[in-house]
């Protein structure tokens, strides 16, 4: 028998097709206007984070997820996936 947490998350609702936009942050950077515009083709931007840092999903500006990158598992080549490694609970005071 399953508890009321998970009835609520399988509940199908006129909600449960309606697409939503994920971004994924891998890092950021703060070049000044002179850095900014010296960059060209091949320039390197340096982002505040390293390769194997987590990064961080968004649903518009709300945090919701952290996550890992790798290499997506459906054969594709180079294509790139994340693996959910945390849910960022919603702050009940934001709401």
């Amino acid at each position: 028998m399953s508890s009321d947490a998970e009835q609520s998350t399988t509940r199908s609702t006129p909600f449960s097709n309606v697409p939503v936009e994920i971004t994924v942050c891998v890092g950021r950077a703060r070049p000044c206007i002179r850095e900014l515009l010296n960059l060209g083709e091949n320039s390197v931007l340096a982002l505040d984070r390293t390769v194997d840092a987590p990064v961080e999903l968004f649903i518009g500006d709300r945090l919701v997820g952290r996550g890992q990158l790798e290499e997506a598992e459906d054969g594709s080549p180079a294509m790139l996936a994340v693996r959910i490694t945390e849910i960022v609970e919603p702050e009940m005071s934001k709401m």
